[in-house]
């Protein structure tokens, strides 16, 4: 399994992932209901054979380049929403993560990256696999948190109850934010390992760190002002681009060419 046989896996995924978003129309207890299901997990198995596959041919974990971890936040944040989807019967949360999913998935197509075998002397650590996995897992997680935080606002301004809205919230940041807090200290001891300091202040570990107080600052003002729903979700919807920067972003700043984290160049 190679790169070149990844446009046959994404159009299977995209087919049956958009049959399935239509067929979110139908009712609950149609036969429809049923072939929703087999469409999900249809177009979810064939990105998840295409990335163990790739896997196996590329003889090291997939996590190197942005594409191979915008492959990865595909897998992550389409399971979520399936997940959810059956637990709290959300299907806005269910179309959202599937889009989320193409699109970071189509991405790879569209922007493809220098993929190889190698891996730098930095990226050969126990580390590396664990670091990278809790993290994307935790930004699907968030991701998640900053939609519901623009579907609360939505709700808000038009006077609906949104109780149930910010008790998800709640919910799937304190997910999100216990695994970004395990992809730190994770990163820590890998940068201990790789280069001998547990933190050093690159702009990447900056950005990781912003992010984390920018979760921690919407869990605080939950605790402390119940009663200020509106900010909260303000807070929790902008807290996104942070992360967007950290993730991304950071590879355009002039200050992070030099990084130590900037491993696709």
């Amino acid at each position: 399994m190679t790169w070149l046989d990844y446009p046959t896996y994404l159009l299977l995924t995209s087919v049956f992932w958009l049959l399935a978003l239509v067929l979110l129309l139908t009712p609950k207890k149609s036969v429809f209901h049923t072939l929703k299901a087999v469409f999900l997990f249809v177009g979810w198995a064939a990105i998840i054979t295409f990335t163990i596959s790739l896997w196996i041919s590329l003889e090291r974990p997939p996590f190197r380049t942005l594409a191979e971890t915008r492959l990865w936040y595909g897998v992550f944040i389409s399971s979520i929403g399936i997940v959810l989807y059956y637990r709290w019967n959300q299907p806005l949360m269910l179309a959202y993560t599937l889009f989320m999913a193409l699109l970071f998935l189509f991405l790879n197509y569209l922007n493809p990256d220098t993929f190889d075998k190698t891996l730098m002397p930095a990226l050969q650590s126990p580390w590396f696999i664990p670091h990278v996995v809790v993290y994307i897992v935790g930004y699907a997680f968030l991701g998640f948190s900053s939609l519901i935080g623009v579907y609360g606002l939505y709700l808000y301004y038009k006077e609906k109850n949104i109780e149930r809205i910010m008790l998800m919230a709640d919910n799937i940041v304190y997910i999100g934010f216990a695994f970004l807090t395990f992809g730190l200290l994770f990163g820590a001891l890998w940068a201990k390992e790789a280069w001998g300091h547990y933190w050093t202040w690159d702009p990447k570990e900056t950005w990781a760190f912003l992010t984390w107080l920018a979760y921690l600052l919407y869990i605080h003002f939950r605790l402390k002002k119940k009663q200020s729903p509106k900010t909260a979700l303000w807070i929790v919807s902008l807290a996104f681009v942070v992360l967007l920067i950290c993730w991304f972003g950071i590879n355009y700043l002039p200050s992070a060419q030099s990084s130590v984290h900037v491993y696709s160049s």
